[in-house]
C-alpha cells in the first residue's frame, strides 16, 4: 500500500525536527489559489517564534529535496499552530488538557451548541470540559470544531 504524502513527509522529517527540539503538530498539503503548499506546523514546550520556523525550514528543505515526496512544484511553509489552535487529533487534545477551549457541537447538548471552559480531562475518547456551572463530557463525534481559546469574543 502506498503511503500518503503526509505519512512520507512525517517519516522523512520527524527525526530532524525532534533533534532540533520541536514536535510536529500537523502536516497539510493543499492547493491555495493556483499554488500547492506543504505546511509543516511545529510546536515546543517553550512555544514557537519565526526563528524556530526558519531553523526547521532550513534543516528539512534538503531532506525533502532528497526524498522528493511530491511531484511538481510546491511551497514549503513551516509555521506555529498559534495560540488559538484547532484540536483535531487525540495528540492535540491530550496536549491541551488544562487549557481553555471552545467546543462547537453538531447538535445541542444541555441546551448549548457551544461549550467554553477548561479542558480538564481526556480519557478513553471522552473529553471533559469544566464550565463555571459544572462539567460537560463529550465524545469527539459530538464536536464539529474544538479550539483553544486565548482571546475572548
Amino acid at each position: 500500500m502506498k503511503k500518503s504524502i503526509k505519512e512520507t513527509v512525517r517519516e522523512a522529517v520527524q527525526p530532524t525536527i525532534n533533534e532540533l527540539g520541536y514536535d510536529i503538530w500537523d502536516i497539510t498539503y493543499s492547493k491555495v489559489g493556483a499554488d500547492y503548499h506543504l505546511e509543516i506546523t511545529i510546536d515546543s514546550e517553550a512555544g514557537i517564534n519565526i526563528e524556530d520556523c526558519e531553523k526547521v525550514h532550513r534543516a528539512i528543505d534538503p531532506i525533502l529535496d532528497e526524498c522528493d515526496p511530491i511531484e511538481g512544484f510546491y511551497y514549503l511553509d513551516v509555521s506555529s499552530p498559534g495560540v488559538e489552535r484547532e484540536l483535531r487529533t487525540e495528540m492535540h487534545i491530550s496536549r491541551s488538557v488544562g487549557e481553555k477551549v471552545r467546543a462547537k457541537l453538531f447538535a445541542q447538548k444541555d441546551d448549548k451548541r457551544v461549550i467554553t471552559g477548561i479542558l480538564s480531562a481526556f480519557e478513553d475518547g471522552k473529553i471533559t470540559i469544566t464550565e463555571p456551572d459544572g462539567e460537560v463530557v463529550l465524545t469527539q463525534s459530538e464536536i464539529s470544531k474544538l479550539t483553544t481559546v486565548f482571546f475572548e469574543d
